[in-house]
Formats: C-alpha cells, sequence, structure tokens
C-alpha cells in the first residue's frame, strides 16, 4: 500500500489513478496522518435484456404491449370502474 502527502496526490493524482487501477491501494496523508484511501470500484454487474428467459417456464414468452396500454372507456366499464 502506497503512501503520499496531500501536495504530492494533487500532483500527480492521474499517477496515483493508474496505480489504483492495478489494484494497488493508495493511502493519502496530511502531515503523515492517514486521512483517506483510494481503492478500485467494483465493475457494475452487465445486465442483457431477456436474460430471465433461460429460466423454466418463460421460454417461450412474448412481451404484449398491449398489457400495459391505456384503457378506454368501454373497457374501463367493463371492468366496473366507471
Amino acid at each position: 500500500m502506497k503512501t503520499v502527502n496531500v501536495h504530492e496526490a494533487k500532483t500527480r493524482l492521474s499517477q496515483l489513478l493508474v496505480a489504483v487501477e492495478n489494484g494497488e491501494d493508495v493511502v493519502i496523508a496530511r502531515n503523515g496522518v492517514p486521512v483517506a484511501r483510494l481503492s478500485s470500484v467494483e465493475p457494475a454487474i452487465s445486465r442483457e435484456p431477456g436474460l430471465w428467459r433461460v429460466h423454466p417456464g418463460w421460454e417461450g414468452y412474448v412481451y404484449d404491449p398491449a398489457v400495459l396500454a391505456p384503457m378506454n372507456d368501454a373497457e374501463i366499464e367493463d371492468e366496473g370502474w366507471a
């Protein structure tokens, strides 16, 4: 783990970020006292649309946008909402 002071961190931030990307942690100190740590961030989970179709029972599912479409007046009355 590399320790740098605040002034060095400000002047070499790009180089420190490269070190962090390579898996190294960097501690930033003020007057020799550690105050912060730079560490890498876990990448976001990659998601693909329709990935849930691999689960049993969803193989042949086809999305019907009419399911979420607004109801017309006749459908509202048929459902008993009017």
